[in-house]
């Protein structure tokens, strides 16, 4: 009989279920713990000294109430920050997500790539080395916008995302010369809002890191002989967990169980 692995998704909010459903796809055959800290909703804003902190205690308390094969950082900010002090802070195999600027650059024709992130992930020194080393000759543009994460945790609590209010985020790039023709969506939020995004760029090519994060875990899991990624097989019982109850928490159960997260546990920091 196969093992079966327990997968945990981490993010300040939904937005790592746009990696969860990757990971799922691939690996349908699994346990699925996903906790959203939306007690500390949004690590976009905050100091990396509390990031570190606070992700080593979410994680610290989920693996002392869960069994833990594996741990995705399903957040752009807390993974370009704390990935390397988790990685030596717990045994079990930790994975993050990065923008993915290495696939747009296959993507593009016109040589001009979007990266679209939150303020903070922007800012970060390994972005700027991930575009020196794998983007020389490329034009990228940098848009740093926090408020997109908002809309996306609203989208799925039921408010449609006004397209004007986005269009006037999105007027830095409009304005360019040349627009990119590749955006890469650099926060695990942003793919809900991709067919908002796609009415204010019809012409671009959206890429994120989902898929290449799936394979990712795919592959760690098959080194330990806890996957069968080919199984015809779903589990029932995956697990959401919030740091955090109150009415958008009590929405955002019902929108979140489509996504089979069937089963709510509200745990504490």
């Amino acid at each position: 009989m196969d093992n079966i692995p327990n997968i945990l998704v981490f993010d300040s909010g939904i937005g790592g279920i746009s990696v969860y459903n990757e990971i799922r796809q691939k690996i349908p055959k699994a346990n699925y713990i996903y906790i959203f800290d939306n007690q500390a909703f949004p690590y976009g804003d905050k100091s990396n000294e509390f990031l570190i902190e606070r992700v080593k205690a979410v994680i610290n308390k989920a693996i002392s109430t869960y069994a833990v094969d594996i741990v995705i950082i399903a957040c752009n900010t807390a993974s370009t920050i704390c990935l390397p002090i988790l990685r030596t802070s717990f045994s079990m195999p930790i994975v993050g997500v990065v923008p993915a600027i290495k696939p747009a650059i296959k993507i593009t024709k016109n040589k001009c790539i979007g990266l679209l992130a939150t303020k903070a992930t922007i800012q970060r020194e390994y972005i700027h080395n991930l575009i020196r080393d794998f983007a020389s000759g490329y034009k990228i543009e940098l848009l740093g916008l926090s408020e997109l994460a908002l809309m996306a945790e609203q989208k799925l609590q039921g408010t449609a995302v006004n397209l004007d209010d986005l269009t006037k985020l999105m007027k830095p790039w409009l304005e360019l010369a040349v627009v990119p023709d590749t955006i890469v969506l650099g926060c695990t939020h942003y793919p809900f809002i991709q067919p908002e995004l796609a009415k204010v760029f019809p012409d671009v090519t959206f890429i994120d890191s989902g898929y290449a994060i799936a394979a990712r875990v795919d592959n760690l899991l098959k080194e330990r002989n806890l996957v069968n990624s080919g199984a015809k097989f779903q589990i029932t019982n995956n697990l959401l967990c919030s740091t955090q109850y109150n009415e958008q928490t009590q929405k955002l159960i019902g929108t979140l169980q489509k996504f089979n997260l069937i089963n709510y546990q509200l745990i504490k920091i």
